[in-house]
């Protein structure tokens, strides 16, 4: 990977020796370059208007806008931009809040470098990453009343096909191995989801697997 090609990352955290450990621990990792950092949402949301990134790391609680306030504008004007979530919370309605407005991993302070590491890449190859914190959440959000009547109002049909590319995701399968599996482009794959994801009127892969689970098309 070439220095054009590099996945460039933000960091959003008001604590600087937050920041600066990150950033610290992402420094030997390969095909990585910290763009810039910022202090609360407002500071964030101006920065990326001068220098956007492929990853934005980023808290929860920050002064001035907070996270929960600022994934849904950072989605309206970068969609491209992979969110993960880097937070202290591990409350499970938050978790699943989160991922609803559209991060595409969520994770702890307490993880490792390696597993940031990780989740970084997954998100740039497959836009999410699906960890056990993220998993045990929206298993438990299934099981409530409210989250069925709020986000699945009817259901929707799915072709083979459909049922097939969707069961494949919930077992964690990338794009390319999808493709491989059923013998279409990478490319077709992702048109197929993104019409799966209109059909159910979800934003995220994530809700679109929680649905897969509520209408019994995911054991």
């Amino acid at each position: 990977m070439n220095a054009n090609s590099l996945i460039k990352i933000a960091l959003a955290d008001d604590h600087k020796i937050f920041r600066d450990g990150i950033r610290l621990a992402l420094k030997d990792k390969d095909y990585l370059k910290v763009l810039w950092e910022a202090v609360d949402g407002n500071d964030l949301i101006e920065k990326m208007g001068q220098s956007t990134p492929d990853i934005l790391l980023m808290d929860i609680r920050m002064p001035e806008l907070d996270g929960v306030n600022t994934i849904p504008h950072i989605k309206k004007r970068f969609d491209n931009v992979k969110i993960i979530v880097l937070t202290m919370y591990e409350d499970q309605e938050m978790i699943t809040k989160m991922m609803e407005l559209g991060a595409n991993a969520y994770l702890t302070k307490t993880s490792d470098p390696e597993e940031i590491y990780k989740a970084i890449l997954a998100c740039m190859k497959d836009d999410f990453y699906f960890n056990e914190l993220v998993n045990n959440a929206v298993i438990s959000k299934l099981n409530t009343k409210r989250t069925v009547k709020q986000f699945y109002p009817k259901p929707v049909q799915f072709n083979e096909k459909e049922v097939r590319i969707l069961r494949l995701l919930a077992d964690d399968k990338t794009t390319q191995e999808i493709s491989k599996d059923i013998f279409l482009s990478p490319r077709t794959i992702e048109t197929i989801r993104q019409n799966m994801k209109s059909k159910v009127g979800v934003k995220t892969i994530a809700g679109l697997i929680m649905y897969g689970m509520r209408n019994r098309l995911i054991d």
